[in-house]
């Protein structure tokens, strides 16, 4: 639930005080920053001091600073009206979602209190295709800084409004062109090929990014796994965090032995129709966190 407040004045949350202009307050209920920043989902989204966390979205950048249920975001109206909003979801009812869990299952009921504040984001979907492919094998913190490494080396070079500096992630065409093992310099390792020959597939129209963008789930999901290097679990990843598709539910090592202790029959799947990734994304975060 999000009740509506803009207004022109100086921030005085932290050092805002020093940039002076337009920014956005709302009042959010179920929406927690730091939760989605470590829920596993993005790799751009940093914090930078106290409650104050920088965003880097494609070639867009954000500072939102939250205490309690109030955020300021840090961007003109506009901004946050056609692109943010829908970035973080903001218009959905998470505690719909909540309603939803069977009572009598105590798992799910602590994982979703444990995660109250997460969003499933709505992210670039060649970012979320080559974020996945890094994650391979990997751990939040490498993957942040392969991310990071491509996105230094090959992104265009941006400065925000309040003067800050950042690169834009990286396109399809300019990884492309590069050898199969140029990405190892930026720490991908053997991952290198995979996001360098899938760059290849998306620039020369093998696969269209469009037309997976228009698919339903499972033909969304079937395209995907036609690039080189993307297994189940990584279209799945793809689905949920770049298509928002809800109706994916990866499964990793932690959802697995999740899924061995406590669904041995298997997830309830048909009770949580159209919003199981958002169940699967509690779970992961009870399971990564608690």
């Amino acid at each position: 639930m999000v009740k509506a407040e803009r207004f022109y004045e100086d921030c005085v949350y932290g050092d805002c005080d020093r940039r002076n202009g337009l920014y956005v307050k709302r009042i959010l209920e179920s929406f927690d920053i730091e939760q989605i920043c470590n829920s596993g989902q993005c790799f751009r989204m940093t914090r930078i001091e106290g409650g104050t966390y920088e965003v880097i979205a494609g070639d867009r950048y954000l500072e939102v600073t939250q205490s309690g249920d109030e955020c300021i975001f840090r961007c003109t109206d506009s901004e946050y009206e056609d692109f943010w909003k829908h970035y973080f979801d903001l218009e959905t009812d998470y505690g719909e979602y909540k309603s939803r869990i069977n009572p009598k299952d105590q798992y799910l009921m602590n994982a979703a209190e444990f995660g109250r504040g997460i969003h499933i984001l709505n992210q670039d979907l060649w970012e979320m295709i080559v974020s996945f492919l890094i994650s391979q094998q990997n751990n939040i913190v490498r993957i942040r800084r392969c991310i990071r490494n491509i996105s230094e080396k090959y992104g265009e070079k941006k400065t925000a409004a309040n003067g800050t500096v950042y690169h834009a992630f990286p396109t399809a065409e300019a990884l492309a062109v590069l050898g199969e093992d140029a990405l190892k310099e930026c720490n991908l390792g053997y991952r290198s090929k995979y996001v360098v020959r899938t760059a290849r597939s998306i620039a020369n129209g093998e696969v269209s990014l469009d037309a997976v963008r228009a698919m339903p789930y499972q033909e969304a999901k079937e395209e995907l796994l036609k690039l080189f290097g993307v297994g189940v679990k990584v279209a799945d990843c793809i689905c949920l965090f770049a298509l928002h598709q809800l109706e994916a539910f990866p499964v990793d090592t932690h959802i697995n032995q999740a899924l061995k202790k406590h669904y041995p029959k298997g997830f309830p799947k048909r009770r949580y129709k159209g919003c199981e990734g958002v169940m699967q994304q509690y779970i992961f975060y009870y399971e990564l966190l608690a």
